[in-house]
């Protein structure tokens, strides 16, 4: 059983025993909870964070029905993703393919259909009792409360993350986690990438790599000297061969598209949170990040989103971009990251003084921020890329 299975079990029979509790107390006339002060319980609370086990605790008690809604960390673990509006997703699907298809190739019409599709639509049973639990009125609640599970699980229905959040006035820190990352990858090749947005892309670090394997099958691998031997510190001629440049093309746009889509989907509850300080967007399979700080979604907040064409997605300004390379990269502990590229976008207008090394003149380049958008062991491969050769490259809005 996952940790996060675990967790929501423990909650379910915490709430489970607590009802039990407080059926048995009543019996005496004593409600030993309730001398528990509510600033402990929301302290409680907060320590759950899961949005689901919130639900079945907002059953339990007037009181906890009132308190629920004060949390200000919550977590919001999708199920599901489904489309609202199946023809919508069908043209956004079709403009989002067409626009780079010259530039990656048939091959990328299934990824960019699956980023169409990419809507906060399916959030099963649970929010669904969530839902009708935060529009009951209190003084129906505790009365329905023991019918609640039962017509749970006669009726099913979808709401999105704003949906069950809205009755929640306290958010300061929210995490939505979806199912899985959007990008398609074939089986050993990694990708990670993690943006930071305010009302545009502020930053994306990709990171890259063909395969990941371990020292000793690298060094069984009779490509393994090959690749050494191009080590010189630039970037060799297989790098371009054989798809090699079209992947990592297809790997940056892919990224940028999934982080623009989740940024243009978060509007709604940025909106309507304003205590909102920290908002991180991911997935289960730890893919790509999303995140935004106090100062950017206040920015957010003042300046309107823009987005791309029809697409249901922000619009990517245009972009300055920094490349590394290596045709293998040893890491701490024993890995070895083949054909590994990390590339560090920022927009043009906020990189003008920033000066990639060799590329020009200017004040030394801090390349810091780079590194600390990854999680180890990825940091350190990250650390060790950006002392390589830097190619510059720069993008157009789209």
């Amino acid at each position: 059983m996952s940790s996060a299975a675990a967790d929501l079990l423990e909650s379910h029979r915490w709430c489970v025993h607590r009802l039990s509790l407080t059926l048995s107390s009543s019996e005496y006339g004593i409600d030993n909870f309730d001398r528990l002060p509510d600033s402990i319980l929301i302290v409680i609370f907060n320590r759950i964070g899961d949005v689901k086990a919130l639900g079945r605790c907002c059953v339990v008690s007037r009181r906890f029905h009132a308190l629920v809604p004060l949390v200000d960390n919550v977590v919001v673990r999708v199920d599901c993703v489904i489309p609202d509006d199946p023809s919508l997703s069908s043209s956004s699907s079709s403009s989002s393919s067409s626009a780079f298809a010259a530039v990656v190739g048939d091959r990328s019409r299934g990824v960019f259909s699956h980023l169409a599709r990419f809507v906060f639509g399916g959030i099963v049973r649970p929010f669904y009792v969530l839902g009708q639990i935060l529009s009951v009125p209190s003084s129906k609640r505790v009365s329905s409360s023991n019918s609640a599970s039962s017509s749970s699980s006669a009726e099913v229905s979808h709401h999105s993350p704003s949906e069950v959040l809205k009755n929640f006035k306290e958010i300061r820190r929210l995490r939505i986690e979806l199912p899985a990352g959007e990008l398609g990858v074939d089986e050993g090749v990694l990708l990670k990438w993690k943006a930071d947005f305010g009302s545009t892309l502020d930053s994306c670090v990709i990171l890259g790599a063909a395969s990941v394997l371990s020292s000793k099958s690298a060094n069984a691998n009779p490509t393994h000297e090959l690749c050494a031997s191009e080590d010189n510190g630039s970037i060799p001629e297989s790098f371009y061969m054989n798809g090699g440049l079209k992947l990592r093309v297809l790997w940056t746009i892919s990224s940028l598209i999934a982080a623009s889509a989740r940024h243009y989907l978060l509007q709604s509850i940025i909106s309507d949170h304003e205590t909102l300080e920290f908002l991180d967007l991911t997935d289960a399979d730890g893919q790509g990040v999303l995140t935004m700080d106090r100062c950017q979604l206040q920015d957010l907040r003042v300046r309107p989103v823009s987005a791309s064409g029809s697409s249901q997605r922000t619009l990517v300004p245009a972009l300055s971009m920094r490349l590394w390379y290596a045709p293998l990269l040893e890491m701490p502990g024993g890995l070895v990251l083949k054909g590994a590229t990390l590339v560090a976008i920022r927009p043009s207008e906020n990189s003008q003084k920033e000066v990639a090394g060799g590329c020009s003149i200017g004040e030394p380049l801090d390349l810091s921020w780079v590194s600390n958008a990854l999680e180890e062991p990825y940091r350190s491969a990250a650390k060790m890329l950006v002392k390589r050769r830097t190619y510059c490259l720069e993008m157009n809005s789209f």
